[in-house]
Parts: C-alpha cells; structure tokens; sequence
C-alpha cells in the first residue's frame, strides 16, 4: 500500500511526520554540509588552477587531470599507497584472525589480553609515532639494540615502506580482533560438537567450520580495512619527516594531495588527486562486490 499523502492525514499523524523529519533534519543537514557539499566542491575545483596563494584561479577544464595522469610522482605514490595496504590488510586479517579464535575460549585472563590487544586503537596517532620512531631509531632504536644491528629502519627507502606498513598492522589487530571475536560467538557450536564426533582435529574444524561460516565478517573487514588503508595519510605524516630521503618510496597518495593542497595551496591539483583516488577506490569497491558472491559463505 502506498503511503498517506498529507492531505489524508489525520492531525496526529501530521504531527507525528514533524516531529519525524525535526528528528532526522540534523543528520540530512550534517550529510549535506559534511559530506555531499565538500564532495561536489571537490570535482568543482579540480576544473580550475589556484594562484599562487591558493585562492581559485582560471578555469582550466582538463589540464589538471593531464598533469596527474603524467606526473611520475602520482603513480609512485598510489604504488606507495597498494603496498602499504598489502601488508596492512592480508597480515592485519589473518593475525587478528588467530588471535580471535584463542581468546574466544573461555580461559582465564581472555579479557585482559583482549583489552590489550585493542588499547592500540584507543591510544593517540601522534603517541603511537613517537614511539614507533623511537623503536625504529637508527643509533638508540630498541630494535637495533635487541639485534644487535644498525639498520635505518625508516630512513631506508628499500625497506622503510615495511616499516610503516608494520605500524598500520600493529594498530589495527586490536580493531579487527574483536570483530572476529563477534562473528565467532555466532556460529553455533552444534557445528563443532558434530565435527569432534567425527573425528574432525582443531585444524579441520577451523578450515571447514570457521573460515567458512566467518567469511561474511571476513569480507566485511577486508573491505573496510581496504578502504582505509588506501586512504592512509595520518601514520606517514608523523612517522616519516619532510627532511627523511625515504619519503618519496612512501608516501601515499592522499600525503601527496596534503602537500599540494595545504602546504603548496594548490587546491586544483590536489582536488584532482583526490578524484584520482576516489575513482581507484570505487574500482577496488566493484571487484570486492563481484569476489563477494562467490567467496562469502551466509549460513
């Protein structure tokens, strides 16, 4: 049945339609302003080039999407940015998968080691790089002195990207932990009980019982891990200096649009890259889509 107009309204259900959209005006006024107006701005600037004290300039159609597409810097950077979430996703996944699966026994102590392994989350970016540089540091790094070496963990540019990226995975374990934790309490243990009476070892119960019946939280965190890991920006901005030579072998995209919009005020440009990466981001979004019907399992 199609719904009342208002002219068919009774008075109490015209008061009832107010108080409704008085409730729900904050959030679609918030969308608007947050989201849909600085998204449509964006595309808007991406058509000018900025003066040189980044207020808009001439409009210049298509020059800055010529100028992104050929500059060497922008691919580097989305590189930069796929290998930074192919070691933060697989890794974050699968350790917080493990972990997940032992602290959802009902052991003594599961519920400090889960506060634990989450206080990464909750602790500040700035306090997290501090000390990650600090462990990283070349002369008084602890992990120089615990093996004996004198690496420049993040000042190499072969493998500084490494280093960052084991920061990403270290921060987001906690996150994705207790996700998995909650899709594990889901499946019931019906399925465990019939496969131990089968003969079925832990190992196979896991690879049979678990991986499939959790594919669908599974698939829900890669893609959102995926989304913001392609959209990293805060972790590199603090860990890596502007001075460190590294930097070019690291920085993510987004990075690349912080300098060019903030710090060169050319905010044609950096609104460009950022079209750039909504784009890449919207083809990850439509393949994941596709991966989803044939590799998630709903019970």
């Amino acid at each position: 049945m199609s719904e009342p107009s208002l002219k068919h309204m009774t008075a109490a259900e015209k008061t009832e339609a107010k108080w409704a959209w008085c409730f729900i005006a904050p959030t679609i006024i918030g969308l608007i302003v947050l989201n849909f107006y600085p998204a449509v701005n964006t595309v808007w600037q991406s058509f000018f080039r900025s003066d040189p004290f980044g207020r808009g300039g001439k409009f210049v159609w298509f020059e800055n999407y010529q100028k992104v597409f050929a500059m060497s810097e922008t691919w580097q950077s989305l590189w930069n940015t796929i290998k930074y979430a192919l070691i933060e996703v697989p890794f974050g996944v699968v350790i917080a998968l493990i972990l997940a699966v032992f602290l959802n026994k009902k052991l003594k102590g599961t519920s400090a080691f889960r506060t634990i392994f989450f206080l990464p989350m909750v602790c500040a970016p700035a306090a997290v790089a501090m000390v990650w540089k600090w462990l990283y540091n070349q002369q008084f790094g602890l992990l120089n002195n615990v093996f004996h070496t004198n690496t420049a963990w993040i000042s190499d540019p072969k493998i500084a990207w490494i280093s960052v990226g084991v920061i990403g995975v270290w921060s987001v374990i906690g996150y994705n932990m207790v996700l998995f934790i909650s899709g594990l309490q889901e499946i019931p243990g019906d399925y465990y009980e019939a496969a131990e009476i089968d003969g079925a070892t832990g190992i196979r119960q896991f690879f049979h019982i678990t991986v499939p019946l959790l594919s669908p939280t599974t698939f829900f965190i890669v893609q959102t891990r995926l989304i913001g890991a392609l959209t990293v920006f805060d972790l590199m901005f603090m860990v890596m200096d502007k001075t460190n030579i590294a930097l070019k072998s690291v920085q993510s995209i987004v990075y690349v649009f912080y300098t060019y919009a903030f710090t060169q005020n050319n905010k044609g440009y950096g609104a460009t890259v950022v079209i750039l990466l909504v784009a890449f981001i919207m083809v990850v979004t439509v393949i994941m889509q596709r991966l989803e019907k044939k590799m998630v399992f709903y019970n």
